[in-house]
């Protein structure tokens, strides 16, 4: 059994709280632990994961967050922002899922976040423990 951290940007609270519905069902599912942090926003999603995996007690990790295109370039800040420094956390071996969604509006959003459509909470939770188990078979 794994322990799984999820760490979730609450800015947009009604949708990250479908996300996190299906990160959870499917951890649940797969029969793991897991535990949950909010931090404010999806560029803090990468920090607070960094910080988790000093402490050594989380063996994989799922980053939720909606990120909505708006009238300035922040959008295009924070969209890639937040996904270089996961990546760069994936590419040290972290075994992370990235549910951060960067859509063009909140129709958008809403169709990917809900567990009863696209999913993409529980996609995220199920791609961080195919990471783990490649880790466990590699490592």
């Amino acid at each position: 059994m794994a322990r799984v951290l999820i760490v979730e940007a609450r800015f947009y609270a009604h949708l990250n709280d479908m996300l996190l519905d299906g990160a959870r069902t499917a951890l649940q599912e797969a029969g793991h632990d897991y535990e949950i942090v909010t931090v404010p926003g999806a560029l803090e999603v990468p920090g607070a994961v960094a910080l988790a995996v000093e402490t050594g007690q989380y063996d994989a990790y799922v980053a939720l967050g909606v990120v909505i295109r708006g009238e300035t370039w922040h959008f295009e800040i924070v969209a890639g922002e937040s996904a270089r420094g996961l990546m760069a956390l994936a590419l040290d071996g972290v075994p992370i899922g990235n549910g951060i969604l960067t859509v063009e509006n909140e129709a958008q959003a809403l169709v990917r976040a809900d567990p009863a459509q696209k999913d993409k909470g529980g996609e995220a939770a199920q791609a961080a423990l195919a990471m783990l188990a490649l880790k466990a078979k590699f490592g």
